[in-house]
Parts: C-alpha cells; sequence; structure tokens
C-alpha cells in the first residue's frame, strides 16, 4: 500500500512540474507576441500545487518572470517547502 501511494506522489510531482514548466514557457511565448497572458495567480497556484521546481527551472530557462520578487522568493520557498514536505514523509 505505501508504495503505491509513494509511486502516487511521484507521477503527480513529475507531472505537475513538467506541465508548470509548460505553462511558464507559453506565458512567455505569449508575452513576445503581446497576446492574452496567464495570470501570475495561476502561475504561482502551479507552482504551490507541486510545480515549483518546474516554475523555478521555467523562470530561469525563459528569463520570465524573474523581475517580480513575489517569484524571486515565492517559487523558491515553495521548492524549499515541498523538499521539506518530501523528508517529512520519509520520516514518518
Amino acid at each position: 500500500m505505501r508504495q503505491t501511494v509513494e509511486l502516487l506522489i511521484i507521477c503527480y510531482s513529475v507531472l505537475m512540474n513538467l506541465l508548470t514548466f509548460i505553462v511558464f514557457g507559453i506565458d512567455k511565448y505569449r508575452a513576445r507576441r503581446n497576446r492574452y497572458r496567464i495570470s501570475e495567480r495561476f502561475l504561482l497556484i502551479m507552482g504551490l500545487l507541486g510545480g515549483s521546481i518546474g516554475a523555478w527551472l521555467g523562470m530561469y530557462l525563459f528569463r520570465h518572470k524573474t523581475r517580480h520578487i513575489v517569484f524571486v522568493i515565492g517559487i523558491p520557498g515553495m521548492v524549499i517547502m515541498h523538499i521539506g514536505l518530501i523528508i517529512y514523509m520519509n520520516i514518518h
């Protein structure tokens, strides 16, 4: 049972990070072409729901949202929080 839960958590995490990375790329693409944008709130929620590493990679690989303090501090904070949660779950 525990292995199944761990596998589901890993799959969820990989999927959320990949999806968040892609969404950051799409928003950067739209920003360059003055098209309808994805809201900052949605980008932050994606990171909070498990896509923090994908968001962090997207920020720096696409050079997107790197001047917004809420992203510069918030996304790395989410990464630390998610790593702490993983460590906590493995201890207990």
